[in-house]
């Protein structure tokens, strides 16, 4: 197909023009623009694009067909983003910027964040707790969340809570779960992260655990009918330094903890030993419940498939899945379900 007639369906349906498995990117000027995205790790090799007609250019990329893919443009004098006028689909990336997107033929975002009428809903309640010195800053945003239940409960503890609550609606896809009884009932309490010190926090920091353990798990029992500790195992949640954070927390409070989602874990930062690979090498495997995804276009694919061997030869009960998407929200909101079907069933 010549480039012309691409480009005319670029602006009727929308740029990438997808054929087969193939996403061809379209951009009209006079100089090219670099594209960036998921499969490259994004700025860190920019794509080139080619003159395919006076002042019209392409790149084209091979994709799963069920993939998602995040993508922006970069005008390569600048080195700045330029937005896509052929594609009006666009989410913030929760650091600094916002990215295009789009799915391919064989993939949609999952039926599950939408509220069902005539059903039950969960509560969702906002708090600002002192952090005691144990967290960045003197308050904390927290979110709990009740189940439509009147029983007590086992709690959910998810890190970068805020972001699963607005990005991911992660309390509409539980009360979807709960309603179709494709999960048991949980609590929540979505704990917000501490901004430039969330690398810190989520560092493998005991002072993390004591603010968890010291403030959020009692205002959690405070607000929510919950089961006790230990009676019956609560979760923890938690993606990419908040996997590394959810999977630490659930190494060192077994008892508490007795189930973790990870989500694209951080496990390995280059040059430097972890000790979540110590904990799992050196002391004997606690009755941990384990789920693992990542996204097969993310710079940590590896490292989770590492992460994911260590443990089954640690003998650890862990469940792994790759899926066709990167490192962002909206792939972590889609493939949630399977961990929270697998986990909290």
């Amino acid at each position: 197909m010549s480039t012309l007639p691409l480009l005319a369906l670029a602006r009727t349906l929308g740029n990438p023009v997808i054929q087969d498995d193939t996403a061809t990117f379209l951009w009209q000027g006079p100089t090219p623009v670099f594209l960036i995205e998921d499969l490259h790790n994004w700025e860190a090799d920019p794509q080139p694009m080619t003159r395919a007609a006076p002042d019209v250019w392409q790149v084209s990329l091979k994709l799963p067909r069920d993939a998602y893919l995040e993508y922006a443009f970069l005008d390569p004098q600048t080195g700045q983003r330029v937005q896509d006028p052929l594609n009006p689909n666009k989410v913030w990336n929760g650091v600094s910027d916002w990215n295009h997107y789009f799915y391919m033929p064989e993939a949609r975002p999952t039926d599950l964040v939408r509220p069902a009428r005539r059903l039950p809903r969960g509560r969702v309640t906002r708090f600002q707790i002192e952090t005691g010195g144990y967290a960045c800053g003197r308050k904390r945003t927290v979110y709990l969340y009740q189940p439509p239940v009147k029983k007590p409960v086992p709690l959910l503890l998810v890190y970068d809570g805020v972001d699963y609550l607005r990005r991911a609606s992660l309390n509409v896809i539980l009360d979807n779960l709960i309603a179709a009884r494709r999960v048991r009932p949980f609590a929540m309490a979505l704990v917000d992260h501490g901004g430039p010190a969330r690398r810190l926090e989520y560092s493998c920091s005991d002072a993390t655990l004591a603010f968890i353990f010291e403030h959020i798990i009692p205002l959690a029992q405070e607000n929510l009918p919950l089961t006790a500790p230990g009676v019956e195992p609560y979760a923890v949640l938690g993606a990419s330094m908040g996997g590394l954070m959810a999977l630490y927390t659930a190494l060192r409070l077994p008892k508490v903890f007795g189930k973790a989602l990870l989500q694209s874990g951080a496990f390995f930062v280059p040059e430097l030993h972890s000790v979540v690979e110590d904990l799992i090498a050196y002391l004997p495997p606690p009755e941990l419940e384990i789920w693992m995804d990542v996204g097969k276009f993310e710079w940590l694919l590896e490292g989770n498939r590492r992460m994911y061997n260590l443990l089954k030869e640690r003998r650890y009960r862990v469940t792994y899945r790759e899926y066709s998407g990167g490192h962002n929200f909206t792939s972590w909101r889609n493939d949630l379900p399977h961990g929270l079907e697998k986990c909290l069933a």
